[in-house]
């Protein structure tokens, strides 16, 4: 897969070959793969008895409903760019208007690889010394913080 900036001020996604596909659609699988969602994980961090109970009530339904939404809309963009390309090699765009919706569910698939695998500093890690299950989630959350660092620096300026 190659990854370059477009003259719009967004991101083209070469994909090369059918692991690409399968890394791009591990977005979306990773940030929904935890057994409690990401609102209200961030919820149960408000322990003020004054403040928990609002946030119950509506801060967490509406980060829910953001956060889901971020997530369907990066996985309708990959599964139309798939469906497009036939399956095979093809692009995949990114827009500037939709470097929020990628940013935030990349950041949910990277919380949610830590809350199961819980590398902490990702340079106290060495990926040799771990199962190839860690190994693989390891370097996924690598990934993803590289195309974050796209989209912060070229698209979302």
């Amino acid at each position: 897969m190659k990854i370059m900036q477009t003259l719009e001020g967004g991101l083209r996604f070469d994909i090369e070959e059918d692991d690409d596909w399968h890394l791009l659609q591990s977005i979306t699988n990773d940030a929904i793969s935890c057994d409690e969602k990401l609102a209200q994980r961030l919820g149960n961090l408000i322990t003020d008895p004054d403040v928990a109970p609002d946030w119950e009530e509506f801060i967490i339904p509406d980060l829910e409903e953001i956060f889901s939404a971020d997530v369907q809309h990066v996985a309708t963009a990959i599964a139309s760019a798939r469906l497009d390309s036939g399956g095979g090699p093809g692009p995949l765009w990114i827009k500037r208007e939709d470097g929020f919706h990628w940013y935030s569910t990349l950041n949910q698939a990277r919380l949610a690889i830590e809350e199961r695998f819980r590398f902490g500093p990702g340079e106290d890690v060495d990926p040799d010394e771990l199962t190839p299950a860690r190994r693989a989630a390891f370097i996924r959350t690598e990934i993803y913080s590289d195309i974050q660092r796209m989209l912060l620096h070229r698209v979302m300026r």
